[in-house]
């Protein structure tokens, strides 16, 4: 059973229900709270948690259970109760069934994954004294050595939730990397995958049939030393397991966009501007919604991304957004404050099914627009052939090709106007206002990489 369980509910679980679900372990276990409030954890007589479960969010966002639960979800907004059970108790996973059941029950609501709901009270048989504990904080830890902390997943979407954040925060202050060991049919969101970037974190595949490899490089892997490591022949060389080199392609495309702006740090400055513009040039409407982690359940508003920036200044903020469901569409924004100014990090998918044309023809406008009102910086606009969902699977996929790259005005100038007009090595800039735009081909010829390369080294010689 999964370690995993959500209530999802009309109405927010109030404290008399909460309890209410917690006491499905019985009058013997012991209730604590952990980061600061946010987590409750349901406790065995000696205090070990058992199921830990993080504060209800409110989502409001249309698509969003959908896409991170590949289910059918109620009709309006929704409150989503996440219990996460221990991996070293056989009855935790009851526990947190037991306790998401009773949520759903009393509210009218519904559980994730179905076949986990009950209402029975699950007695404690397991001798604890024989459980080894993590000694950690993060509640999603399953695993922890001195190298690495390693998270189980046991769902069809693997999201950047506040859980899996904090996992990866607690790994990082502790020098550790982190490996998430899912099945093979589990699926990556893009936050994720940006946050898995760099070794030695992973994404581990347990394959029934061909053991465990690395469900982004394919690496063939095995558990050495404290962590997931590959496995090498006497050459030094590591083997790719048979799974992730089956990959068809479906003509299914995704759009990429790579966008850093900067601006005055003014009283009156409003952050998500930028985005909201790019959303709005290339699929007709704003961002759906906005959140700190998925699910994405605020409606998107600029003014309260703004405010929340503010109050987390001079740290920087990281806020994921997610578009209208007929058109697939997730970003990542990264607000930090430079001697510069207040710069924005966007990286934005949007994708494409096999009958539907990215439009290729509206980037040009949409860089003139960016620096004219946006203060861009750099856009840099790719193409690849992947899902359409915007989900990574644990297959071989191919690389985003360059389309496009884009030098804002002032950028321009900091570089040299006249080097910038005219590189050594070309392509010839279109101007947009004070803005260059060098065409890279139209996202099928690998070579874009080579042009690419290239036209940078120029432009930072200058």
């Amino acid at each position: 059973m999964t370690k995993d369980v959500i209530a999802l509910t009309p109405k927010m679980p109030d404290l008399r229900t909460l309890l209410a679900g917690l006491f499905a372990g019985g009058p013997g276990l012991g209730v604590n709270g952990a980061r600061d409030g946010a987590v409750v954890q349901l406790c065995s007589p000696d205090g070990r948690p058992l199921v830990s479960v993080e504060a209800p969010v409110l989502v409001h966002v249309p698509g969003e259970i959908e896409r991170l639960l590949r289910c059918a979800a109620p009709g309006g907004p929704v409150w989503w109760t996440e219990a996460r059970a221990s991996a070293a108790i056989a009855e935790a996973g009851r526990l947190a069934g037991s306790f998401a059941g009773r949520l759903a029950t009393v509210l009218g609501g519904e559980v994730w994954p179905p076949k986990a709901a009950t209402t029975e009270v699950v007695p404690l048989t397991t001798d604890m004294t024989a459980i080894p504990v993590p000694l950690t904080e993060a509640p999603a830890v399953d695993v922890l050595t001195e190298a690495t902390a390693v998270v189980i997943q046991d769902r069809p979407v693997v999201a950047l939730t506040s859980w899996l954040s904090d996992a990866f925060r607690t790994a990082s202050d502790a020098d550790r990397s982190l490996q998430i060991v899912t099945p093979p049919t589990a699926r990556l969101t893009l936050p994720t995958r940006t946050a898995l970037r760099g070794l030695p974190n992973r994404w581990v595949i347990q394959d029934p049939e061909h053991g465990c490899y690395d469900g982004l490089s394919g690496a063939v892997l095995q558990w050495q030393g404290g962590t997931f490591s590959p496995v090498r022949n006497e050459h030094g060389a590591a083997s790719v397991a048979a799974p992730f080199a089956t990959a068809a392609d479906t003509g299914d495309r995704q759009l990429l966009l790579a966008v850093r702006t900067r601006h005055r740090p003014t009283a009156t400055l409003v952050l998500g501007r930028a985005l909201e513009a790019v959303w709005r040039h290339l699929t007709g409407a704003p961002p759906a919604g906005w959140s700190t982690a998925e699910p994405v359940n605020l409606p998107w508003s600029t003014r309260q991304i703004t405010e929340l920036a503010r109050a987390r200044a001079p740290r920087p903020t990281l806020l994921i957004a997610v578009g209208d469901p007929e058109r697939p569409g997730l970003a990542t924004v990264r607000v930090r404050r430079t001697p510069a100014g207040v710069e924005e990090e966007i990286t934005l998918g949007l994708g494409y099914g096999c009958d539907e044309q990215p439009p290729l023809d509206a980037i040009a406008s949409l860089a003139e627009a960016l620096d004219a009102e946006h203060g861009l910086v750099t856009l840099l606009t790719s193409l690849r052939a992947a899902r359409r969902d915007l989900m990574v699977p644990a297959r071989i996929e191919a690389p985003p090709v360059p389309v496009a790259f884009t030098l804002g005005g002032a950028e321009t100038d900091a570089v040299g106007r006249r080097r910038a007009e005219h590189p050594p090595a070309g392509p010839e800039p279109l101007h947009l206002g004070r803005a260059l735009h060098y065409p890279l081909g139209d996202g099928t010829d690998a070579g874009a990489w080579g042009r690419l390369k290239r036209l940078t080294e120029d432009l930072k010689r200058g």
